[in-house]
């Protein structure tokens, strides 16, 4: 059971105000708040050793490597890999598909197939249409529904011996939606087709065990665990990360360098080159800590009570719609109030102190598919409150008022 008032004292900025309301955030779907406790780890690290890592001797360099390399067993304890050295420490959830993708450039003919779901982020879309325009490959699309819900019966006629790649999220950043991804990794595996999952909005929500479900890369973002933002993780197979090349060239990748033939590093260190964020993967680790010791059951448990809530009040408002209406879903509502533009509801519920986002969310092919300019989304975590969607409802019904 959660004690959502004492974890509320953990982070700092719920105690301030906006607009002189008190902050009601109800953005944690583009980036989660920090407790004190990550803030007090970075703090720590440049107040007390802040050094390169890896390649020094001295003691400030020796402490800072020790506590970077934690860190990564700590993400690797987390999600279950098998290999500490299959945890790559990256910027992000961007900056790990796109290592992925542009390894996969010379693994890919012209005509082999990639797919990718209706329901991704852009960061999920655009590299591998990038790497189609690379290699000649082909990008097929599984469908979606008016819930929200992928078509499955679709991906299994999009399926082939051409399929090579299948990209999908864990969790829809713009709908809540959470995918089928058993059923998803299972049938491409049955081609020999390698698969990635965006983990970036499921992370926060559900604690992925990536040995469990068998899957090829998994990919996140610190930012939306509690962390800080500019660092993430690429697990990967070992198996695959030995066929990828090297993403970036120059320092740490390196095993020997001459002017004549350059060999490369061992995992991870292949894939992590130049000076790392040192702050921020030692802070990711403590982010982790600090969500494992609430709980993700816990963390699960009291956020679909938040979820229902919410959902139940929001249908109150007159001509209120919510797009993405899948029976699984995280802590995510998307709607729409009539209608009036998301922005214009946005800017009036932030005068009343509520921080919610606006827009297509970089998802433009699903509102394309509902054909609206975008919703309004409000994202809930385990340190918010009933009394906050309270709020949240006055102020909307405040706004639908002004503007309706």
């Amino acid at each position: 059971m959660i004690d959502v008032q004492k974890i509320r004292q953990d982070f700092p900025i719920l105690q301030r105000q906006v607009n002189g309301k008190p902050l009601v955030y109800f953005d944690n779907a583009a980036t989660s708040q920090t407790p004190q406790v990550v803030i007090n780890t970075i703090v720590d690290y440049y107040t007390n050793y802040n050094a390169n890592i890896h390649r020094g001797v001295h003691s400030l360099s020796q402490e800072a490597t020790d506590a970077y390399e934690l860190a990564r067993h700590k993400v690797q304890t987390h999600f279950n890999a098998k290999h500490a050295h299959e945890v790559i420490l990256t910027s992000g959830t961007t900056h790990s598909i796109n290592i992925v993708a542009t390894g996969f450039t010379s693994l890919l003919q012209k005509g082999d197939e990639i797919i990718v779901s209706a329901m991704e982020h852009h960061s999920n879309i655009v590299p591998w249409q990038m790497l189609c325009e690379r290699t000649g490959a082909v990008l097929k699309v599984i469908p979606m529904n008016q819930e929200g819900t992928l078509i499955m019966e679709e991906y299994d006629t999009l399926l082939s011996n051409k399929t090579k790649l299948v990209f999908v999220n864990h969790v829809s950043n713009a709908l809540g939606t959470i995918n089928p991804i058993r059923e998803i990794i299972k049938k491409a595996h049955a081609l020999d087709a390698a698969v990635l999952i965006d983990g970036a909005q499921a992370s926060p929500h559900i604690k992925a065990d990536v040995q469990e479900l068998d899957v090829d890369f998994y990919v996140v973002s610190a930012h939306k665990l509690c962390g800080p933002t500019g660092v993430g993780m690429l697990y990967g197979k070992e198996s695959w990360l030995n066929k990828l090349p090297p993403y970036q060239g120059g320092g740490e990748m390196i095993d020997q360098v001459t002017f004549e033939k350059t060999t490369y590093a061992g995992l991870p260190h292949k894939f992590e080159a130049g000076t790392p964020n040192i702050c921020g993967g030692i802070a990711f680790g403590a982010a982790l800590d600090y969500m494992n010791n609430i709980g993700f059951d816990a963390i699960a448990a009291y956020e679909a009570e938040l979820l229902e809530y919410a959902t139940q009040k929001l249908l109150k408002i007159d001509g209120l719609k919510i797009y993405g209406t899948a029976q699984e879903k995280t802590a995510v509502i998307s709607f729409n109030i009539g209608t009036i533009h998301p922005y214009d509801i946005g800017t009036i519920v932030d005068k009343l102190g509520i921080a919610v986002r606006t827009g297509h969310h970089c998802a433009q092919p699903i509102m394309d598919f509902y054909k609206i300019p975008g919703t309004v989304r409000a994202s809930f975590a385990f340190y918010n409150t009933k009394e906050e969607i309270d709020l949240m409802i006055d102020a909307l019904q405040k706004a639908a008022m002004m503007l309706g």
